[in-house]
């Protein structure tokens, strides 16, 4: 066939004055690529900025936790009660030093001192309450007084103190049993006063 007529668009090429391709949108399609290619280094620095920022958040984020710090010891832990000897004492009572140390943690209150047996009463100095830092120790001297030898113990082997402590991480009721040295001198103690008393 032949003939003369308008020239038809070829593959890959787009009529520009079509209505489904108005120039403002072939214009805006362009202006992301011209921006990059005018501004490619900044684009990419802040790309990567981003990138290693985001990173960064998620291995810190993900990072092994150290473990928590250990919970303060419960004041019996960390108290030491120790005999240290027989101190001369007014007539009718038996007076001995005992060593309170604290080895660590926080501060420990003494609370209450006291012994177990009838027929016998204690008063301590300093009385509780008070407090012992760690790594210190504190001298306190227990006066032991026999007021009924009937209801008094005799020949104890195992003779001990209560105790009342507490911590910033509890309060706690505690037996301590002071030695053999202390429970051959308690004995002696008891046996003078009461043999005194029965005279």
């Amino acid at each position: 066939m032949s003939g003369t007529g308008p020239v038809e668009p070829g593959e890959g090429t787009h009529d520009r004055t079509a209505p489904d391709a108005p120039r403002s949108a072939l214009r805006w399609r362009g202006r992301p690529v011209r921006y990059y290619g005018r501004h490619r280094r900044a684009v990419l620095a802040t790309v990567a900025a981003a990138t290693a920022l985001t990173g960064g958040g998620y291995l810190y984020a993900t990072r092994p936790q150290p473990p928590p710090p250990p919970p303060h010891p419960h004041p019996s832990q960390v108290v030491d009660l120790d005999y240290q000897d027989a101190v001369p004492g007014p007539d009718g009572s038996f007076r001995f030093a005992v060593r309170l140390s604290v080895r660590s943690g926080p501060p420990v209150t003494v609370t209450r001192l006291d012994q177990p047996y009838d027929g016998i009463t204690m008063t301590a100095s300093p009385a509780a309450p008070f407090r012992t830092k760690a790594h210190s120790a504190r001298k306190i001297i227990v006066t032991l007084r026999v007021t009924e030898c009937a209801k008094a113990p005799r020949n104890l082997a195992l003779p001990f103190l209560l105790v009342t402590l507490r911590n910033a991480r509890a309060i706690q009721a505690h037996s301590y049993i002071l030695g053999t040295h202390y429970a051959r001198d308690l004995s002696d103690a008891l046996q003078v006063a009461c043999s005194n008393e029965s005279r």
